[in-house]
């Protein structure tokens, strides 16, 4: 009896896990599936959807965007939330800064009657609720503002002054772990706001580095950088600001 092929025995292999596993999408051929078919999330500026490679922020990615204060973050991802409403889809805001401007986001375009909004009071309670959301695959964007205010409830119920060492780096890590493959199944985009901070001592290279751990830098698929430039002014009135967006890292297009 002639032995079977190696074409036989692959088929017979991923027959075998797809049954093991009972799911269908557990193992396949890369162009069985429309997997390499990225959607993305306008970003409501073209030079930055285009530098993110002409679809704005993947859909089923987690995505980091970082800056100072006031350079423009919560209005990036707020123009992504308004964009992925129009696009008939349903959004979320975990408002763990409990600083969302409800007037302000109306006018970037976001339909606040539709919106999905939570002010947590720890980081626990706040991925958890990021977490069921991802896991209804009912959800198109989730936006958590912001990872700095992700306070671990040791630190929320100890007392000020205590020493809570690595508690925030450890529930990210472990938070993206779960979240990052669910993320990926059900399509979702996963917007985290953060921060920037200052390392002690450096001597040579930037001090800035984001709060939370190494995690979200690992995980993100995109990681994209706000900073103010300059004021826009009318007279005496400023009116605006000019935001310089640079794309740290695109795992989905050159750079």
């Amino acid at each position: 009896m002639a032995e079977p092929s190696r074409e036989q025995l692959l088929k017979n292999v991923v027959a075998q896990i797809r049954s093991h596993l009972k799911d269908e999408t557990a193992i396949m051929q890369l162009g069985e599936n429309a997997l390499l078919d990225i959607q993305g999330i306008p970003t409501g500026a073209l030079s930055l959807d285009i530098a993110l490679g002409g679809r704005g922020l993947p859909r089923g990615r987690v995505i980091e965007i970082f800056g100072p204060e006031a350079s423009g973050k919560t209005t990036v991802a707020l123009h992504c939330v308004a964009n992925a409403q129009k696009q008939g889809g349903v959004a979320a805001y975990i408002d763990v800064e409990h600083a969302l401007d409800p007037g302000w986001a109306k006018r970037l375009g976001v339909d606040l009657e539709s919106l999905l909004v939570s002010q947590p009071s720890s980081g626990e309670e706040a991925l958890k609720i990021v977490e069921m959301l991802v896991k209804s695959n009912a959800v198109d964007i989730v936006v958590v503002d912001s990872v700095a205010a992700l306070v671990p409830r040791a630190e929320v119920e100890g007392e000020i002054g205590d020493s809570h060492v690595g508690l925030q780096a450890r529930l990210m890590s472990q938070a993206l772990r779960m979240l990052t493959p669910t993320v990926a199944k059900t399509k979702t985009c996963l917007i985290f706001i953060n921060q920037l901070r200052e390392k002690i001592g450096v001597m040579f290279g930037s001090p800035e580095t984001t709060p939370g751990g190494r995690a979200l830098k690992f995980f993100s698929t995109v990681r994209l950088e706000v900073r103010k430039v300059t004021a826009i002014k009318d007279g005496e009135q400023t009116i605006g600001a000019r935001v310089k967006a640079k794309v740290v890292k695109n795992k989905v297009a050159p750079p």
